[in-house]
């Protein structure tokens, strides 16, 4: 797993306002889903973007099939890819060539592509890879409890 600071990972999540979450899911025991929702309970502005559900609701908000679609004057600060590996260059091209204030490109547990994160840095942006700003919100915020993930074991599975 790649190594981060906790400091950087602090400092992302205390200048981050607004979040595209790419790949999110209507179904409440996605993990997709409910990251966005802690994300959004913790006072992050929530962008739903996935293209299975454009022009519906995920948690009261409109759903975009893509990042292209933003509005020019929605700033995004961060984009968080719920998507596999393999489809993230596209994501960071297309972050990189309609989000022009975006800061971070976060990919979550299991999501990796050196390639498109050295793209993404070369052009200013931070990149984050492996890692779930839900779980590094608890732990570096003082959220993380034993009944919660210290088991050592972290899935997405059911």
């Amino acid at each position: 797993m790649t190594s981060y600071s906790d400091a950087l990972l602090r400092d992302v999540l205390k200048t981050t306002k607004v979040i595209a979450v790419v790949g999110v899911s209507p179904n409440p025991v996605r993990p997709s889903y409910y990251v966005a929702r802690y994300l959004g309970l913790k006072g992050f502005t929530v962008v739903p973007v996935n293209p299975g559900h454009a022009g519906s609701e995920i948690l009261g908000r409109r759903v975009y099939p893509d990042l292209a679609t933003i509005p020019p004057g929605m700033r995004i600060d961060m984009v968080d890819i719920f998507r596999r590996s393999e489809a993230v260059p596209g994501i960071v091209e297309e972050a990189l060539a309609h989000l022009p204030g975006l800061r971070t490109i976060w990919m979550q547990i299991g999501v990796e592509h050196p390639e498109a994160a050295a793209r993404a840095e070369a052009a200013g942006v931070r990149v984050i890879q492996n890692r779930c700003p839900k779980i590094e919100y608890q732990r570096l915020f003082g959220e993380l409890r034993m009944g919660g993930f210290a088991t050592g074991v972290i899935s997405s599975k059911l």
